[in-house]
């Protein structure tokens, strides 16, 4: 099979670092999406999301090496390898829609029946277990009239990057899975990834559904724990920093995601936790711990709410400051952001809001809340035109900043153990 071209369905964070992250590595690859405005960036050089490195690929590489297209058909004819990666957006009882899934196997399908040679598509999206094999394999058979494993192959391989750092994570993977139930399909898969360093793990369809479902609900419980135990520590006046950094030690346990703070958010966690909930309780299971994880991340911001309020802080016609608005420094995404959820509470109360974010303020401004918000042109303002400061994300360059004796409370654990804190600094849970 020739892998020398690749069409990529959908454009947002893990679809376009899957397409420049392969452009970078050799291959020509064709982005395939449904909005004019991305396909007309991309095709310009400019990346429509905020990714570290993103732009640089985009610029050096070009049009020849990597480019876009509103016709997905045409892209898949021109390719030998597809990927998957529309976005599965939630409903509103919590469960996922599977639509975009649905009209991208469409469309491969159709496409694949104007094709004689055979077509590797690999699923990155995430998606409930059974999809893959239910709609996926099923609609192309459908409408390509060929049938998987002999004219086609189909490989479910979940991604696992980080905002912010997604790119780097695509050239230096810590796994690859590839879940099939073809063999055929595994070995072209493996052949693409012939470039990773790293363990390749090979299982069926709906493990490697369920892996990415896993993984991300085990993070959020992490971050949960902390949070709880960091409840506790602070009440028996212990430092949660050095509890965590003991725990951390323990192979078995590990220091990331055990850092105290107002919770997790973003476009991955909160929704993956509640897909994975619903699907447990929709096959009879009630998946106490994992509803437990949310219960206790909404908690971290009425735990901020009830210290703004005993400290005279929240109340009408107060003037607070919030520094961070992204879900995590090194993004621009508020999705999910908790730091959208505070300001949400504020506003309800009657303050009102100044808020600076060095990526996230364009983003912030097209929700709900963002409208009722105003915006600084730096931190610095931030602090001065405030009462209190709240630092709602871990942006490097508020540790350097002088909080002129303001109230600061610190949510997102910005000021460790390590680093000289503010005079009237409160930490929300150490």
């Amino acid at each position: 099979m020739d892998m020398t071209a690749i069409s990529v369905v959908g454009s947002g964070y893990v679809g376009l670092v899957t397409a420049a992250g392969f452009a970078a590595l050799g291959f020509r690859t064709i982005c395939a999406d449904i909005d004019e405005k991305k396909v007309e960036m991309i095709n310009r050089g400019i990346p429509p999301i905020r990714e570290e490195h993103l732009d640089e690929i985009l610029r050096k590489l070009g049009p020849e090496r990597i480019s876009a297209t509103k016709d997905i058909r045409d892209a898949v004819r021109k390719s030998s390898v597809t990927f998957i990666c529309v976005n599965t957006p939630v409903k509103e009882d919590g469960g996922i829609s599977l639509e975009n899934i649905r009209a991208a196997s469409e469309e491969i399908g159709l496409a694949l029946r104007e094709k004689k040679k055979p077509h590797l598509i690999i699923v990155k999206s995430t998606v409930p277990p059974g999809t893959t094999e239910e709609i996926v394999i099923r609609e192309i058979e459908r409408l390509s009239k060929k049938r998987f494993g002999t004219d086609f192959g189909v490989v479910m391989s979940p991604e696992f990057l980080r905002e912010g750092r997604a790119l780097l994570d695509f050239l230096s993977p810590s796994r690859i899975v590839l879940g099939s139930s073809d063999r055929r399909s595994i070995l072209a898969a493996r052949r693409l990834y012939a470039w990773a360093k790293c363990p390749i793990i090979e299982c069926g369809f709906r493990e490697a559904e369920m892996a990415k479902y896993a993984s991300n609900a085990f993070l959020a419980a992490k971050i949960s724990f902390i949070n709880e135990i960091g409840r506790i520590c602070k009440k028996c006046g212990a430092d949660t920093n050095t509890v965590a950094e003991v725990m951390g030690l323990d192979p078995r346990i590990g220091r990331d995601f055990l850092s105290p703070g107002i919770g997790f958010g973003g476009s991955c966690l909160p929704k993956d936790l509640r897909m994975l909930i619903k699907y447990s309780e929709s096959e009879g299971i009630n998946p106490k711990l994992l509803k437990a994880v949310l219960d206790v991340n909404k908690a971290q911001v009425e735990l901020l709410t009830k210290i703004l309020k005993e400290r005279g802080i929240l109340r009408r016609g107060a003037r607070i400051g919030v520094l961070g608005l992204s879900f995590k420094a090194g993004t621009d995404d508020v999705r999910e952001s908790q730091a959208i959820s505070a300001v949400k509470i504020i506003l309800k109360e009657g303050a009102s809001v100044i808020a600076y974010d060095p990526l996230g303020m364009e983003n912030a401004r097209k929700t709900p809340e963002g409208s009722r918000m105003n915006y600084a042109e730096d931190a610095r303002s931030v602090i001065e035109e405030s009462e209190a400061v709240l630092i709602l994300t871990e942006w490097e360059e508020f540790k350097k900043l002088d909080f002129n004796d303001k109230i600061v409370i610190d949510c997102k654990n910005l000021f460790g153990r390590e680093v000289k804190r503010p005079k009237n600094y409160i930490g929300l849970n150490w």
